[in-house]
């Protein structure tokens, strides 16, 4: 998280509130997907796969009455490697830092194992933060009745303030969310400028949408053994940016996945890749992209180090 210490508080209106969001939730029940929808722009990655998110990314909104900082979480989840208990450690922090917390559920099936699990973590790491219910995907509920259905599904889960039904990626109840967490929200000021939307700068998010075309193009044995470290970035001009990038996997056989038949997979998540950066950018994008074996990096402390997740030494 940025140092809240700084504040862009200029001219702003008496009663001005601001705050911490986490947004907590299974893996997959679109917690990027909504932060995107809220800030009316992608900052976080999307996919179909599960445990998407791996770092803790903050999303920032801000309008006349208030700046609500999101911080989108990996889902929550038993951890199998190094890189899982980061992840969960990462989550578990965020609710203990959060003045709300947004736990988002799948409106469309009913509560899973994971979420009695998360209920057990939110109650344990943040008793006393108040918890909001959003019940995402509403577009594949019935009417009336299949929506009373998901909410008294969930009722009993944990205490909390309300439940918001919603669906994030037809934007469906944004806006009713964005108004219920500024009432919520307590009196503070504009920690960010106006117009910042991430803290994170844009290597970081190169990284990401690369990462992202892997998973989204890639075998099932691929898309959580991937990391992507950017090497060189560089305006060349006003209108050419060169990024050069390196995608780590763990096993030999992964790496032939990604360079593909002929280099076929490698061209395809560069092609993505690059129409995604140069529509963000607003220049022409020369991508390099290489391919490197780094053994079992998900288990290893200091490969996590080294890839930027913030492990913490013993």
């Amino acid at each position: 998280m940025a140092d809240l210490d700084t504040v862009f508080d200029d001219a702003l209106p008496p009663g001005h509130r601001s705050g911490v969001v986490a947004v907590v939730g299974r893996p997959n029940v679109g917690k990027s997907t909504l932060i995107n929808a809220v800030l009316g722009q992608k900052i976080a990655i999307v996919t179909p796969r599960p445990q998407t998110t791996q770092r803790r990314q903050l999303g920032i909104y801000t309008d006349e009455r208030c700046q609500i900082l999101f911080v989108d979480t990996p889902g929550l989840h038993n951890p199998r490697h190094k890189l899982g208990e980061y992840m969960v450690s990462v989550a578990q922090d965020a609710l203990r830092d959060a003045d709300i917390i947004l736990w988002v559920l799948d409106a469309s099936v009913p509560p899973q194992p994971g979420d009695l699990h998360i209920a057990d973590t939110v109650k344990q790491a943040a008793p006393h933060t108040p918890v909001i219910l959003v019940l995402n995907k509403a577009d594949l509920l019935g009417g009336e009745s299949g929506r009373a259905a998901a909410r008294a599904a969930c009722a009993d889960l944990i205490p909390h303030e309300t439940t918001l039904l919603l669906s994030a990626l037809h934007g469906e109840g944004v806006a009713e969310l964005v108004e219920t967490l500024y009432q919520r929200l307590p009196l503070g000021p504009r920690y960010y400028p106006a117009d910042q939307v991430s803290e994170v700068n844009m290597r970081f998010i190169a990284a990401e949408i690369i990462r992202e075309q892997i998973m989204l193009l890639t075998e099932e044995e691929i898309p959580h053994a991937v990391a992507v470290e950017i090497e060189s970035y560089a305006e060349r001009s006003a209108d050419l940016t060169y990024i050069s990038a390196v995608i780590y996997v763990e096993r030999d056989s992964q790496k032939a996945i990604v360079i593909g038949k002929g280099g076929g997979m490698i061209k395809q998540i560069g092609t993505a890749a690059r129409q995604q950066l140069s529509d963000m950018l607003g220049t022409q994008v020369y991508l390099d992209l290489r391919v490197k074996t780094l053994k079992n990096w998900r288990s290893d402390e200091a490969l996590l180090r080294r890839l930027g997740y913030r492990v913490p030494k013993d």
